[in-house]
């Protein structure tokens, strides 16, 4: 009893810590599709009722109407793949990492 009492303490703490990081995950994806959305809406020069509707289609689960083209994460793996390509190593490599990235 007294060894599964500290285990079950420890489990119970755990529990809540995984369930913030996926939140935390879920809301970093969909501020990133507000941000992309509303950006498109200003773009647009939507306003109103327009506006509400617009954003209510690209907030949707399903839509794909808010994803960017070339997120950064995109551009890193591109540029990364081309450094691997080029064999570049050490300060070689990071002066073209961050030429890449600015492009």
């Amino acid at each position: 009893m007294k060894k599964l009492l500290p285990a079950l303490i420890v489990a119970i703490c755990a529990l809540p810590i995984s369930t913030v990081q996926a939140a935390s995950a879920a809301q970093k994806a969909q501020q990133e599709k507000m941000t992309a959305c509303n950006k498109q809406a200003g773009d647009k020069q939507l306003k109103g009722d327009d506006r509400k509707t617009f954003m209510s289609d690209c907030l949707s689960a399903n839509s794909t109407v808010a994803t960017p083209k070339n997120s950064q994460q995109d551009k890193m793996k591109s540029c990364n793949k081309q450094a691997g390509d080029k064999k570049l190593k050490g300060d070689d490599r990071k002066a073209f990492m961050s030429d890449c990235l600015k492009g």
